[in-house]
């Protein structure tokens, strides 16, 4: 037969299916060809063109269907059976970016967890990858727990073993396996307050009730730990001893030990975000709780992703005993292992000089930073009180005046193109008073983040 009749008989055939509803049955082939007078061949043929098109199904010794219309673009969607299917297991994602929606684009960056481009350690990313991925043996799988050179390099800071050490894809990843490995949905955890708000966003997708804890200019205060664990009966605390976000403080020498102490009293977990250790201004970050542990109670997350490059999506969970067996499965059940370009990567640019000389640049960078935001805020802003001046990290945490609404500032702001964090979502709970988180690490250079705070003025 030839074309211009299996032509002609699909043009047909779309005008009964165009009548027809999704689901109905076409006539069968023997149908067709007394119908239609032609042979077999064409109506085989014209069927497959049209179910080629997907107008319709054909379902073997049952016959063919009209399909379901396909929609057209702009055309809404009934997904309303989704919410009944979902039930209450929703995600909570406002206190990581807020409720406003992303950034407008060329807004000035006063928040944010990355450094700018400009400060950020891919030129020698990419001559590490690239190395990396001439390895013979780059694109194998590699070892759920990581790779073994690239565990050791974690492994030292902390005084560990690399048989310690499990490697995830960077520290967001890192504080939700550890939540669910550590404690049971319905569970409390207690946080310091305030507290880094992806720490809270995790630990609510994992089923856990986030308990404040306050802190003051030493960092967590003991007495109210111990009275935390007493009063909830909570197996595990979370916490940032080094260059806290937002606050900057740094858990004082003095309390390392009372903390390890009160935690181990009770029972429970230290999970030490330990973000920031290539976040240092200049200054010798101490060491990390794990260093001075003993007895298995700390789970050390560290990463290297904001000091190198966001996409570098490497860190490192380092605990000791069976709460890191019960990691390492959640590790296999989630995603079998880490990407091993990147952890190729990571261990190139890692291992290499050039790491340090970055490092050493980002902090005095970030301390340069940090001094002119500082000095920005007196100047326009003199009635606002920095908390603190930190010595690591990327942020001031700022107290505005009694009665004001950092949500109305911010969204003031975010009007003249500027975007800060308020301070109501690094908060498990009510606030203990009106502050802004504001970044200088994510403007282009120093004269965009003068420009932006002299803005924020201009939005009070």
């Amino acid at each position: 037969m030839s074309d211009s009749s299996t032509s002609t008989l699909a043009a047909q055939l779309r005008s009964l299916v165009r009548a027809a509803a999704p689901g109905d049955r076409l006539p069968s082939s023997r149908e067709l060809i007394e119908r239609y007078r032609v042979g077999p061949v064409t109506v085989s043929r014209a069927i497959a063109l049209l179910a080629a098109e997907g107008a319709v199904v054909t379902r073997p010794g049952s016959g063919t269907y009209v399909a379901a219309k396909p929609r057209t673009a702009g055309e809404p969607v009934d997904t309303a059976w989704q919410t009944v299917a979902l039930t209450d297991r929703s995600v909570d994602t406002r206190s990581l970016t807020g409720t406003s929606g992303p950034p407008p684009d060329g807004a000035i960056l006063l928040d944010g967890g990355y450094p700018h481009r400009s400060l950020q350690a891919t030129r020698f990313l990419s001559a590490a990858l690239a190395r990396a991925g001439r390895r013979p043996d780059a694109w194998d799988r590699a070892p759920a727990a990581g790779l073994a050179a690239l565990r050791a390099v974690f492994a030292g800071p902390a005084g560990a073993s690399p048989d310690d050490v499990l490697i995830t894809a960077g520290g967001q990843s890192g504080l939700s396996m550890a939540f669910r490995a550590i404690a049971a949905p319905g569970s409390p955890v207690l946080v310091e307050s305030p507290t880094y708000p992806g720490a809270l966003a995790a630990a609510r997708a994992a089923g856990l009730r986030p308990v404040p804890v306050p802190i003051d200019d030493d960092g967590v205060r003991p007495d109210l730990l111990a009275e935390a664990f007493a009063m909830t009966g909570a197996r595990l605390f979370c916490c940032q001893p080094t260059f806290h976000n937002p606050t900057g403080t740094v858990l004082a020498a003095g309390r390392r030990a009372q903390v390890l102490d009160v935690a181990r009293a009770a029972g429970a977990f230290v999970l030490e975000d330990d973000f920031a250790r290539y976040l240092s201004h200049g200054a010798t970050a101490p060491r990390p709780l794990i260093a001075d542990d003993r007895d298995g109670t700390v789970v050390h997350l560290t990463s290297v992703t904001k000091a190198a490059a966001p996409s570098l999506r490497i860190g490192a969970l380092i605990a000791r005993g069976p709460v890191l067996d019960r990691m390492k499965a959640i590790r296999r059940v989630d995603d079998f292992f880490v990407s091993r370009p990147l952890q190729e990567a990571a261990l190139e640019l890692l291992s290499a000089p050039s790491w340090e000389r970055h490092v050493r640049k980002l902090g005095a960078e970030l301390r340069e930073r940090c001094g002119k935001a500082a000095a920005a805020l007196a100047g326009e802003c003199p009635e606002w009180t920095v908390t603190r001046l930190p010595e690591g990290g990327l942020h001031l945490w700022v107290r505005l005046p009694v009665g004001s609404d950092p949500n109305t500032l911010a969204r003031a702001a975010r009007e003249r193109g500027v975007v800060v964090g308020a301070g109501e979502r690094f908060f498990a709970t009510e606030p203990s008073g009106p502050f802004l988180r504001l970044g200088f690490a994510a403007a282009a250079d120093i004269a965009e983040l003068t420009e932006g705070i002299r803005r924020l003025n201009q939005s009070v």
